[in-house]
């Protein structure tokens, strides 16, 4: 009897210590940044990047980030950071003409036009190009042996986020159909996460979206719209939450965060917002971007189950919502 309850005693511990944590960080941080510039001759375009590398140093998955309106490659360090000492290369891609150079030494009263202005097509349409161009570079640097990022790279899984216009980027090269059924989707990505996503301004959603075969997952908010000087811009939480329902069934995952306006996904609050951060949103962001990452870029058989299980509720706050299909 001793014997089998120590047995039981044993396995129950071993599954505690053992038992998936997407939180938990099991490599040190890997030290700064490093900085980098894509030039994409074909385009005469410049594409400042921003690399965190995991510790290891063996070729590891790689995941891009696409950051908002107006935003920078040094937007969202705390993802960075997260990824990087969970076992993964992290980049963050800038987009000259929809980054931080369109409110950058504007009139506050001009600001807002400035915005609304660069959420362009033509923008959208440069930003969708800027993937592969850094994919293409990143793919001849892994192979450069006088090169920092020389076989740190696994080209084979990678991944592709973004916020609020890096979401839009994102659905774009991850699946999405455009108008005509065209297709901007980049083969080489395996999964996508969007923050603030949104669904087209023509055509039906369904259309758009019934097609997706990669692993999605959706992040968005109660409160989340962006609003810049009385001005709406990009969708709203109808455009937000009407993603998800025209998503075919398989590996489709949606989390609303209760309360959490458009800069709940960044570090700050945002002009205009006038809610305190929630700090569990971080936490639950992490949590459900890391196990998405490793069961969809690692083949996690554990970080599946813990995010199709009760893992995503017990780090969540009661109000937050959460589905999959």
């Amino acid at each position: 009897m001793k014997s089998l309850v120590f047995a039981v005693f044993a396995c129950f511990a071993a599954t505690a210590v053992f038992a998936y944590d997407p939180l938990k960080l099991r490599e040190a941080t890997a030290g700064a940044p490093l900085d980098f510039t894509v030039q994409d001759a074909n385009r005469d375009r410049a594409l400042p990047i921003r690399v965190y590398l995991p510790v290891v140093t063996n070729a590891a998955p790689v995941v891009l980030f696409s950051h908002g309106l107006g935003g920078s490659c040094q937007n969202n360090p705390y993802l960075g950071k997260h990824w990087s000492a969970r076992g993964y290369v992290v980049v963050f891609v800038q987009h000259p003409g929809s980054d931080e150079s369109v409110w950058r030494g504007q009139r506050p009263a001009q600001i807002a036009i400035a915005m609304k202005q660069a959420a362009s097509a033509q923008n959208f349409m440069l930003r969708a190009a800027d993937i592969p161009a850094v994919l293409d570079q990143l793919e001849r640097w892994n192979a450069q042996s006088d090169h920092a990022l020389h076989h740190r790279l696994d080209l084979s899984r990678v991944g592709m986020s973004g916020h609020s216009f890096g979401a839009v980027t994102t659905q774009a090269v991850s699946g999405q159909s455009m108008l005509g059924s065209a297709r901007l989707t980049d083969a080489r990505i395996k999964a996508a996460i969007m923050m603030s996503p949104s669904v087209p301004a023509a055509g039906s959603a369904e259309r758009a979206f019934g097609s997706v075969t990669l692993p999605w997952l959706l992040m968005t908010g109660t409160n989340d719209v962006a609003r810049i000087g009385g001005m709406t811009i990009g969708g709203d939480l109808a455009s937000r939450l009407g993603v998800y329902p025209a998503l075919p069934a398989g590996d489709k995952y949606e989390l609303v965060l209760n309360d959490a306006e458009h800069g709940a996904f960044g570090e700050r609050a945002l002009p205009g917002e006038g809610r305190q951060q929630n700090p569990n949103h971080h936490r639950v962001i992490l949590a459900l971007s890391t196990a998405f990452w490793d069961a969809f870029l690692k083949s996690d058989a554990e970080a599946k189950a813990w995010l199709n299980g009760a893992g995503p509720r017990s780090v969540m706050e009661k109000e937050d919502r959460w589905q999959h299909k």
